[in-house]
């Protein structure tokens, strides 16, 4: 194999490559990138075994072949190499050597042999449908911060894409919650996803995810199966297991009775919680609330360091409540909404709150309070 790529184009592939690559495994040929150049076409491939990454590049290709070479090193050599550098990659399998050579830099790399190289069994997907990069963006952008990092509670460690009813009739719903706190989030259903099996997207994955919606106008292929999940652009695939489990009926959780509304400037109330939380040296501590008419205090009392409070005008007219939430729960709702104000819903301070953005009610946030 004997190609030449433009330095930016293979930092791209290598680098979305080596961050699939586990650090720490048992099986070396798992710290490898599989190298594949043929026509005017370069393809790296990296695999944990669960999630798996195929990235196209356009290169002048010399002499087709493939091979294997570590990812992370590859990926450290092409990143100290200068901006516009023409790398050249040609490897002599005889050798077992992989040389990349830019300008006066020239290095020789250690190769593994590609037929060595697991390769994901490509399995028949049951749904395939098309969305737009943004609203994928917002499903799972805004739904990941609840995921549980519990190993023990594994069926709750990735976001549940699926398929279901609303207000608004059917929608393509990503639900992520810890047992504290719950995201649900709503998006039309693409065309051809009404039948699509509900699944659990790991949470290694929706952060791979993530670096194939830059370009919100741009159309990804989704395909679905009982196991299996895959996110296609023009270059990049990224294909995942599933998580083998069932989620919990989180409907159960989500309150319908709270009549208590408050109604705040988001950017306000989360500075607002930020600056309070100071005093506490643990980021756990409970924030207390205490509402009364158009008035939010917000305090936290902490024996060891101190305390603080700070009053904000808001939109309230029930009865006086103090409720008291984990400071970090709070802050990472707050920062989920994009519109100016959050309406939370609360019933007694003993009982879950909810949260919307504005009259939004595509995405719905659930919070567990905290005793203060």
């Amino acid at each position: 194999m004997k190609v030449s790529i433009e330095r930016a184009t293979l930092l791209k592939a290598v680098s979305q490559a080596q961050s699939v690559v586990e650090r720490r495994n048992t099986i070396p040929i798992l710290a490898n990138v599989l190298i594949e150049a043929e026509g005017d076409t370069v393809t790296f491939r990296a695999t944990d075994l669960d999630i798996e990454v195929l990235d196209r590049a356009p290169a002048q290709v010399e002499r087709a072949g493939a091979t294997t070479v570590s990812a992370v090193t590859l990926h450290e050599i092409v990143r100290k190499l200068p901006d516009g550098a023409l790398v050249q990659l040609a490897d002599d399998s005889a050798a077992g050597r992989l040389t990349v050579t830019a300008g006066r830099s020239n290095f020789n790399l250690a190769t593994l042999p590609k037929e060595d190289f697991p390769v994901m069994a490509s399995s028949e997907y049951a749904t395939n449908f098309s969305a737009k990069a943004e609203t994928l963006r917002k499903l799972f952008d805004k739904s990941k911060f609840a995921i549980s990092t519990e190993e023990t509670r594994y069926y709750l460690n990735g976001v549940y894409m699926h398929v279901s009813d609303s207000e608004e009739g059917r929608v393509l719903r990503c639900v992520a919650t810890d047992g504290h706190r719950l995201a649900r989030i709503d998006a039309p259903v693409p065309e051809g996803a009404e039948a699509m099996p509900g699944v659990i997207v790991p949470r290694k994955t929706v952060g791979e995810l993530r670096k194939l919606l830059d370009d919100d106008d741009m159309d990804i292929a989704v395909s679905v199966s009982e196991t299996k999940v895959r996110f296609a652009t023009p270059d990049i695939t990224l294909t995942s297991k599933v998580i083998d489990g069932t989620f919990p009926d989180y409907s159960r959780v989500i309150p319908t009775g709270n009549t208590r509304r408050l109604e705040v400037d988001a950017t306000e109330f989360a500075k607002a919680v930020d600056r309070v939380a100071t005093v506490s040296s643990e980021r756990s501590r409970a924030v207390k609330l205490q509402l009364d008419e158009d008035r939010l205090v917000l305090s936290v009392n902490a024996p060891d360091s101190g305390a603080a409070e700070e009053e904000l005008a808001v939109a309230y007219g029930d009865e006086p409540l103090e409720i008291g939430f984990n400071a970090k729960y709070l802050l990472e709702i707050a920062s989920q909404v994009d519109r100016e104000n959050a309406v939370f819903m609360f019933n007694s301070s003993g009982d879950p709150t909810l949260m919307r953005e504005g009259s939004d009610t595509s995405a719905v946030y659930v919070v567990m309070p905290m005793r203060v």
